[in-house]
Order: structure tokens, then sequence, then C-alpha cells
């Protein structure tokens, strides 16, 4: 498309957002001429007199040449919302960004994808869950989509690149930055097994008012939502916010009743988001069952079931010691292991998704023998 760079540069004139956008587009036709239009035009395109002047302004300031080299050089691609390779998810909500810049490569696949979000502080509980149902999810052929943050994004980041799987960071910046600096080497390694995408310019940095807006693009390029972990202030909150508006689906991972970092899942599981205990709980709700199927067959690659004389976590260990076959309360047990009741709770919920601990009753648990499936099948 020829008149990219009219885009680009249009891009960088504040108040231009996707209605505008839908304006000129409409009058002009193509946007070069738009930007070269006069002030009487702008008017008569349905833009109002101060975006109009903005506009009018830019061309001093603003080479479109110029911000396509700079673009090159950086190696971003710019996508407009016609751009065949732009994504469809994306371009189906009510307002998807004009401009979508990449680094990386999307592809026609990744529309099978799950925003997988949480805290920036997650529990061991929750890195562990994060880590494999983003396992999980990555090796059935789901794209991981997340926003590059610390905690529950970096993790799901990580565990499908591990696994050989796809994904996608959407950031609230230039993409001649990265934030956090120490996902550096992360976003590289997403952009060799996906993209990290933004709507913004380079040269615009992170702002605390760009991540709600960054997140309706989390959630809008995906089919549904994953909050793994989410305090009642969390950030994530945005993206379930984003993801009802958009009418896509909301799922989240319970969490012990006692753990702030739990409050917001668990009452958007009352409030009718999907409990999600292992991947098929997700594959069934988006009827993508015959991707469980993928990793079953990939068995050779991925366990697909967890070994139950091993979790793989000293503390989870040091509590399956305490418990047999006999029903024990979640009380009596803490107090056996030495544990806090909040450190208990949380424990007894990781070792249930792994199936190797089950509660018999109201706050009794005991040990299993059953191998638990680590993400459906």
């Amino acid at each position: 498309m020829n008149d990219v760079k009219y885009w680009v540069a249009l891009n960088r004139v504040p108040q231009l957002g996707p209605v505008r956008f839908r304006r000129l587009e409409a009058h002009f036709g193509e946007l070069g001429n738009a930007w070269d239009a006069g002030l009487a035009d702008l008017r008569a395109a349905g833009i109002e007199d101060r975006p109009a002047r903005e506009i009018l302004a830019a061309r001093d300031r603003v080479d479109p040449m110029s911000e396509m080299v700079r673009l090159e050089k950086a190696g971003v691609e710019a996508l407009t919302w016609n751009h065949p390779r732009y994504p469809r998810l994306l371009k189906e909500i009510h307002d998807p960004p004009p401009l979508l810049y990449v680094k990386g490569d999307i592809q026609p696949g990744d529309e099978r994808a799950l925003a997988v979000v949480g805290t920036r502080g997650p529990t061991t509980y929750g890195r562990e869950v994060a880590s494999t149902l983003a396992t999980g999810l990555a090796t059935s052929g789901i794209c991981i989509i997340s926003g590059l943050a610390r905690g529950i994004d970096g993790i799901a980041h990580k565990a499908a690149i591990e696994s050989g799987g796809r994904t996608i960071a959407v950031v609230a910046n230039g993409l001649d930055m990265v934030y956090p600096k120490e996902h550096t080497l992360l976003s590289q390694q997403i952009q060799d097994q996906g993209a990290v995408v933004s709507e913004y310019p380079l040269g615009v940095r992170p702002d605390p008012k760009s991540f709600p807006r960054r997140n309706r693009l989390i959630s809008g390029m995906s089919l549904g939502t994953l909050v793994i972990e989410a305090a009642e202030g969390s950030g994530a909150r945005w993206t379930v916010y984003h993801a009802l508006d958009q009418d896509r689906e909301v799922f989240c991972v319970p969490g012990s009743i006692f753990s702030p970092a739990s409050r917001f899942t668990n009452r958007m599981i009352k409030e009718g988001a999907k409990l999600v205990s292992d991947c098929g709980d997700v594959l069934e709700e988006l009827n993508l069952e015959e991707l469980n199927q993928t990793a079953v067959a990939r068995q050779g690659e991925l366990p697909l079931y967890l070994n139950i004389g091993d979790s793989g976590d000293p503390e989870e260990m040091s509590l399956l010691d305490h418990l047999g076959e006999e029903p024990l309360h979640i009380d009596d047990l803490g107090r056996n292991a030495g544990l806090p009741i909040t450190s208990v709770s949380s424990l007894l919920t990781m070792l249930e998704l792994k199936g190797m601990v089950k509660q018999v009753g109201c706050m009794h648990y005991v040990r299993t023998r059953e191998v638990a499936p680590a993400y459906g099948g």
C-alpha cells in the first residue's frame, strides 16, 4: 500500500483516533489526500477544528518518508487495518487501532489465540499454574497473547516459547524500546516465535494511562481471556472488562479464599466466568477440542501427565509428607507441617490441580494415588 507512510505520519497527530481515521478514509479515500488537504477540506471530512489544525501543524515536524525509514531501521512493520495480515479478531472490536506496529511475524494461525494475564506479583501457586496452563495451551496450538509485563505475563510468554509454541506480546510503548528492561531478551525470543505489537509510534514511552488502553488489544486479538491470579485492584481487570465488552470469553483460575491475589478471579467466577482447572476447560469452551488431541499426540515432546511421586516443588512435597489416605483437616495439616493457613491453602489448590490431593468433605484432604492429566485429554 503506497500510502502507508501517510497513515504512519497521521498516527503522530494527537487526537486522531479510530473514529477520525475512519472519517478521513471515508472522505478522502487515500490518506495521502488527507495529509495534503487544507483546513476547509479537513472540516468537510468531519474533523473538528483543533485536530484539523494539528494535522496542518504536523506537516512542519513530521516527514512521512523519514518515518518509514525510521521504522525500517528499527525492524518494525506498520500494518493498517486494511492490510490482509492485520489481525481479523482485532478488526472486529469497536475501536481497533488504525495502525498496528509489528516486530516479528503475525501468522494466520495466530487467530487461535488466548490472552493469559494476571498479577505482576504472583504467588508460587500462580507461577506454577501460569506455566502449566500456558505450556499446555501452546503445545495444543493456541497462540498465547499477553502484555510482556513482570509476573504472569512474562511467565506465560516464556512457557509458550519453551514449549515451541506461538506467542504475541502487546505493549504500551513504541517498539524501539522494551519495558520492562529486564524483558529485553524475552522480547527478542517472542519476536522469533511470534511478534511484539503496539499501537503506539516509535519513541512513545510507557505511561500508566496507556496500559488499560493497551489491554483492549490483548483481549481484542484473542478468542478469550484467561486470568491466572489478580487482586481486586489488578490491571488485569481491565483486560477482563474489555473482553466482556468485546463479547469474548472470560476464564479464571480459582485460588485460595485467603489469598488477596485471587480475590478478583474468585469474584469473577461467582459472576459467571468459566472456572479453569486444566487446558481442556478452555479448549472445550472455545470449541477447539481437536487441539487437545494435538497435545496428546505430542506426549513424547511434553509430559502430559504429572508424576504423582514428585510435584517438582519442595513446599508441596513437604506438605504431601503429612497427608495420607485418612482425611485431614486443613488446620491440622497446617499445624503438622508448620505452615500458615494461607500457604497451606495455596499449596493444596496447586496439588489438587496436579491431581495429587483431593478434598473429601469440608476442608478435609487426602493424598491420592491417581495420576491426573496436566491439561485435559
